[in-house]
C-alpha cells in the first residue's frame, strides 16, 4: 500500500547535497546497494530512478524486482544529520514516450554523452525516520532499561 512522502522528505530529496542509496537484490537475495544521484519524485510524490546503465546490475535487479514483486530501499541522508529510509516496489519501466524523452532530455542536459535506459517508478510503501534523535527516543521508550550504567550514575 503505498505511502505519501512528505513535504520535509521532498525537499531533502530535492537538495544537491543529499545522498541517496537505491537498494536492490539479486537472484539470491543478496543486497546490492549503490550512490544513485539521479532518484528523484515525479509530481505525484513517487520515486523515479533514472537508470542510465542498460546492463547494470541494478538495473537487472530492478527488473527482477519488477517480475517477482520485490522491494527496494532507499537510503536518503542530508548534510545535517536529516536520514530515512524508503520501502517501496518498482511499478512500472519507461523506455520510450513522452516522459521518457523528458528525463532523457534533463540527463543529456547534466551530462551530453550520458544514455537513458529507463526511467523506473517506485511506489513508496513504507517511510522510516532513520535520524539518531528520533531513533533514539523510539529505542528509549520501547527499551527503557537498555542503558550503559554510567549514564545511569548521572
Amino acid at each position: 500500500m503505498a505511502v505519501d512522502i512528505t513535504e520535509k522528505l521532498a525537499a531533502l530529496l530535492g537538495k544537491a547535497d543529499t545522498v541517496k542509496i537505491l537498494v536492490t537484490t539479486d537472484e539470491e537475495g543478496a543486497p546490492h546497494a549503490v550512490v544513485k544521484d539521479s532518484l528523484r519524485l515525479d509530481e505525484q510524490h513517487r520515486l523515479i530512478y533514472l537508470e542510465l546503465l542498460e546492463s547494470s546490475r541494478t538495473n537487472k535487479n530492478m527488473v527482477r524486482s519488477i517480475w517477482f514483486n520485490r522491494a527496494v530501499a532507499v537510503a536518503v541522508a542530508g548534510a545535517n544529520g536529516e536520514s530515512y529510509q524508503i520501502k517501496g516496489k518498482p511499478v512500472k519501466a519507461i523506455v520510450s514516450g513522452p516522459l521518457f524523452r523528458k528525463y532523457y532530455q534533463q540527463i543529456r542536459e547534466q551530462c551530453d554523452d550520458a544514455d537513458l535506459a529507463a526511467v523506473w517508478v517506485i511506489e513508496p510503501e513504507n517511510i522510516i525516520d532513520q535520524s539518531f534523535p528520533v531513533r533514539r527516543r523510539q529505542e528509549e521508550a520501547s527499551h527503557p532499561y537498555f542503558k550503559h550504567l554510567d549514564r545511569l550514575a548521572k
